[in-house]
């Protein structure tokens, strides 16, 4: 009794013409797998250990329709393991156990390996991945993981370390070009027995628009040849009015931790970076895959304070207006003051010396002693401070020119912020740089000695 399909009833069947095109398309050697140069290129560590059937276990990461699937079966084909593939939606710790007893049987009855690919495997929760472990460390099966989220976040250390972690990047536009161009021209799997021609101009509006997708372009192709009658000559002509009409809105892979951590972070950047450009494009990008506003707005607040601070104060003003904003009028016009604040936080001068000040000041009091507070600066507004001595000496500065008089506010000399040249900084600098001197003659001439109150 099998314990398994065999391999060549899992892995070549015959093409089943019904089934979708993507799935159709699926390569069946190196020579149709497209993209992935890095992992799969001749002499690449990768396909060295696919073609000499060594692979151990992997974790396959990558956006959609980039190949992960398509790349686990052409593994198993190259293998003379046993394959078998689990989907992390349906399957549960139950089917996960049977087929490690039937790998395990396997191995102790004739010695074969066993390959699963287990596809969306960061769906499964921490006690189903804990499940695989002892086989995965043990060898008794090679798992193929194909995950769109950053294994390390969604996967558990213990099965990552075990693993493998292969990041797959978005097919380029001449791959998804030549994946199309075989969709049209094979006899077999795609559409080659068709009278068909296809404009390039619609070829490449469904490549931008699908974002390096293979399966969304695919199926957006298929479903415009399919929809499209052919001509009294029996010509099928899918031009860019059709094209269009096959897939209604860009497509974009903004779906896991991943992208938005990427995105806000590039978005950020492009701010503290003075790029207005480059952080409208990112803001742009977050409001169409539906970030939460709100969540943009409060960045833009902390990167006012952060990247410009008092380099140029208004900045952290129109931040916190442009949160007031969205939260009054919502989406989508709520775009528009946050496009205002970006803009000109983007091009504001930028200094991180507040941020660099308060980082300094913890890390202090952290690490260091704690100063306590002078006898002079502590609170006399009750009964009974002036008998424990409290304020005693503290000299109020609007009684003197300038609003200023030198006296110590902190018991041991210490230094946390330096303001920058940039904006209205470089002026608080140079008032900072005029007090500093008037406590070094202060001091010099013997007068610094803390004196009744005025």
């Amino acid at each position: 009794m099998d314990l398994f399909p065999s391999h060549s009833e899992t892995l070549n069947p015959s093409p089943d013409l019904s089934a979708p095109l993507a799935w159709r398309m699926r390569p069946r050697n190196f020579s149709e797998y497209v993209g992935q140069f890095h992992l799969l290129g001749p002499g690449k560590f990768l396909r060295r250990a696919i073609e000499a059937d060594r692979v151990s276990s992997l974790i396959l990461y990558g956006p959609p329709g980039c190949g992960k699937t398509a790349l686990a079966h052409l593994i198993a084909r190259n293998s003379q393991s046993i394959f078998t593939d689990l989907n992390a939606v349906t399957s549960g710790v139950a089917e996960i156990r049977q087929v490690i007893t039937k790998a395990r049987k396997a191995r102790s009855v004739n010695g074969h390996k066993t390959l699963v690919l287990i596809d969306e495997i960061h769906r499964f929760n921490k006690v189903q991945q804990s499940a695989l472990l002892p086989d995965v460390e043990k060898g008794t099966i090679t798992l193929v993981g194909a995950s769109t989220q950053n294994p390390f976040f969604s996967i558990i250390p213990a099965l990552s370390s075990r693993s493998q972690i292969l990041e797959l990047k978005p097919l380029k536009t001449k791959d998804l070009l030549s994946l199309l161009n075989r969709a049209i021209s094979d006899p077999d799997i795609g559409f080659g027995k068709l009278n068909l021609k296809v404009a390039e101009d619609a070829k490449l509006h469904l490549i931008e628009t699908t974002e390096g997708d293979a399966r969304k372009l695919l199926n957006a192709f298929e479903i415009g040849i399919s929809t499209t009658p052919p001509d009294d000559a029996g010509l099928i002509y899918f031009d860019l009015s059709v094209s269009k009409a096959s897939i209604q809105k860009k497509g974009l892979v903004y779906e896991n931790k991943d992208d938005h951590y990427d995105t806000i972070s590039a978005f950020i950047k492009s701010i503290r970076g003075s790029d207005p450009d480059a952080a409208i494009y990112w803001l742009g990008k977050m409001i169409y895959a539906g970030e939460d506003p709100l969540f943009i707005a409060r960045r833009i607040i902390i990167s006012a304070a952060e990247d410009i601070g008092n380099a140029d104060p208004d900045a952290l003003v129109i931040a916190v207006a442009a949160h007031r904003a969205v939260e009054a009028i919502g989406m989508p016009e709520g775009r528009i003051p946050l496009a205002e604040a970006v803009t000109y936080l983007a091009t504001a001068p930028k200094s991180n010396a507040a941020y660099l000040a308060i980082n300094a000041a913890l890390n202090e009091i952290g690490s260091g002693k704690s100063l306590a507070v002078p006898q002079h600066l502590k609170d006399s507004h009750y009964s009974g401070a002036k008998r424990l001595e409290r304020g005693i000496g503290y000299q109020y500065p609007h009684d003197f020119p300038g609003h200023f008089i030198p006296q110590d506010y902190l018991p041991e000399s210490r230094s946390f912020y330096t303001p920058s040249d940039q904006g209205k900084e470089k002026e608080i600098g140079q008032r900072m740089s005029h007090w500093q001197k008037m406590k070094h003659a202060s001091k010099k001439n013997g007068s610094d000695e803390n004196k009744e109150p005025v």
